[in-house]
């Protein structure tokens, strides 16, 4: 089991900045997977990024270069820092936990965190 807490989303303007925060109840070492999708009205949701529990990052591509997922150990936190940002950005988004019991896998989420961009 892991409980997730996000925080940081907003309202900004085109070419701002955000830095969206998720606090998990466990160490990062111990979760095989934290990642962050986000879900736009109307569509699908989408990975934005990931990284596992040795420290391996990966982004979708419209996120390469100006989204970064980093990880604070100590605060059990991931954090997603978002630049550049673009209208097409305004999304809902979800901290996930990917993580597996035996031979099962299971996901948890946070409850969403709405960022809004402005044009």
């Amino acid at each position: 089991q892991v409980q997730l807490v996000e925080s940081g989303g907003g309202l900004v303007q085109a070419g701002g900045s955000l830095r969206l925060s998720c606090a998990a109840s466990r160490s990062l070492f111990s979760i095989n997977t934290m990642g962050w999708y986000r879900q736009a009205p109307g569509k699908q949701r989408e990975l934005v990024a990931a990284i596992t529990s040795g420290g391996t990052t990966n982004y979708a591509d419209s996120m390469k270069g100006r989204f970064t997922i980093s990880r604070d150990i100590s605060k059990n936190t991931v954090y997603l820092q978002m630049n550049s940002l673009k209208p097409e950005d305004t999304a809902v988004y979800y901290c996930n936990a990917h993580d597996w019991v035996a031979v099962t896998w299971y996901d948890y989420w946070g409850q969403g965190t709405q960022v809004t961009v402005s044009s």
